[in-house]
Parts: C-alpha cells; sequence; structure tokens
C-alpha cells in the first residue's frame, strides 16, 4: 500500500472542534509537522474535512 505525506500548513487555532479532533487523530498538532500515514479510505475521508489546513503527498 501507498503511504500519503501529510503536512499541515495553517494554525488550529479558531477552528471548529471537529476540525481541530480530526488533525490530533491524524498526529498533527503544529503548523509545519509532517506526518506519514498509510493510504487508506478512512484516512482519506479525514483529510477530506481539513483539505483546506493541509498538503497531501504520496510518500
Amino acid at each position: 500500500m501507498a503511504n500519503l505525506e501529510i503536512k499541515l500548513t495553517k494554525s488550529l487555532f479558531g477552528r471548529p472542534k471537529n476540525q481541530v479532533d480530526t488533525a490530533k487523530s491524524l498526529g498533527l498538532t503544529r503548523p509545519n509537522r509532517v506526518v506519514v500515514k498509510a493510504d487508506s479510505e478512512q484516512v482519506r475521508n479525514m483529510l477530506k474535512s481539513i483539505s483546506h489546513l493541509v498538503e497531501v503527498k504520496e510518500a
């Protein structure tokens, strides 16, 4: 399976709780932090809700 490299590009300050919770569940806590996650349907759906806050690359 492919991996996704996910980078938080914007701050979570002032964002709705569901967006903050989604980012934290992916391991994104601070801007410019990068995590690598397995490419799965669950991760893709989480990224849809915070797509305006992250950059995603195939790793």
